[in-house]
């Protein structure tokens, strides 16, 4: 037996309260929104980048839970971005001051608010346009540091407001910066 196939029409339009809808009902399903309303379903992440994925996770976790400095989230979180685009990165953080002053009920559902601090990796099947895209809405819409880690082909290219962006070869570990003050990612178990 064959999976079915969903084909969208490109005219089709989902609203931010459908699409809050069509996610309850389908949990199993990773879906994002775009700004003009299209539907964006996402094939599930192979194990070894799923692996991959929770290892960048736990250490921005852990470095959280040291630094109690913000929230950190992981890739099933979905945001409801500043220009009605529906995310959700691999890894992302917010400030903590920024996440308290969210009602109870809008940290419910999916946060009316962009992370600080975003990541996304590259899985073997993704091209790298749409999620250069994708980084460059959340830097739009108020993120303050991305990084877009292409295993692939061994590059991070960092986001970051007002500066173009930064290709970095092969890199041992990244630095949070100035947005997640101590936080250093290894990336040896990434690569």
């Amino acid at each position: 037996m064959s999976n079915p196939t969903v084909i969208i029409p490109q005219a089709f339009k989902v609203t931010h309260e459908q699409f809050k809808e069509l996610a309850i009902a389908n949990r199993d399903v990773k879906l994002e929104r775009s700004a003009t309303g299209e539907l964006i379903i996402m094939a599930p992440t192979g194990s070894e980048t799923g692996n991959r994925n929770l290892g960048i996770e736990a250490q921005l976790w852990f470095w959280n839970r040291q630094t109690k400095l913000g929230i950190a989230f992981n890739s099933s979180t979905g945001f409801h971005l500043p220009n009605g685009a529906d995310r959700s990165p691999d890894a992302s953080w917010i400030k903590l001051e920024r996440w308290e002053a969210l009602t109870a009920e809008e940290k419910q559902g999916f946060a009316p608010i962009c992370p600080d601090f975003v990541v996304e990796l590259r899985s073997p099947s993704d091209n790298m346009k749409p999620l250069r895209e994708k980084m460059q809405e959340y830097i739009e819409n108020g993120a303050k540091l991305g990084w877009l880690i292409d295993r692939k082909n061994r590059k991070v290219e960092i986001y970051r407001q007002g500066h173009n962006v930064e290709i970095l070869d092969n890199p041992n570990s990244l630095s949070g910066e100035e947005i997640l003050p101590g936080f250093i990612l290894d990336l040896a178990e990434v690569w």
